[in-house]
């Protein structure tokens, strides 16, 4: 693993590894600086830490983290990856408590791909779908509240 960093993380891997809960995400992306302005400044994630190799992050009480690519140039997976043109097809990361509207405005106002606008769906929810930077899939929504 390549560590670009300087200086010290904000915990140790392992104390960190170990507070995550038993299903979490990781998200290889190309450079971890320009990935941040999505999910603090569109998704409205908490930057827990981060630096040129790592970020932790939290939405709604759930924690996830992203590495950058060069932090898996070790990794049997570093290969494939690099190899790929898209990131993320065929998975869709959801989070349920988060405005759409408003998710889709600051979507808009920076740039980023917005892939279903916000509209009403039959299974509840008022969301909107977008991509990151690096092509994952991110839908987020509200409940809608149930008709009498």
């Amino acid at each position: 693993m390549t560590k670009t960093r300087t200086g010290e993380p904000f915990m140790s891997a392992g104390d960190y590894g170990r507070s995550l809960p038993k299903f979490s995400v990781n998200l290889l992306v190309r450079t971890v600086e320009k990935s941040l302005s999505f999910y603090r400044d569109v998704l409205g994630a908490t930057v827990r830490y981060s630096d040129n190799d790592f970020a932790a992050l939290s939405l709604l009480g759930v924690d996830f983290c992203m590495h950058a690519d060069h932090a898996y140039d070790h990794h049997p997976l570093y290969t494939p990856l690099m190899a790929a043109r898209e990131r993320g097809v065929g998975a869709e990361l959801r989070f349920l408590g988060v405005d759409p509207d408003e998710v889709e405005r600051r979507a808009r106002r920076a740039g980023f791909v917005v892939l279903q606008p916000t509209k009403d769906f039959g299974h509840g929810w008022r969301e909107v779908t977008l991509l990151d930077r690096d092509g994952y899939v991110w839908t987020v929504g509200l409940p809608i509240p149930s008709q009498p």
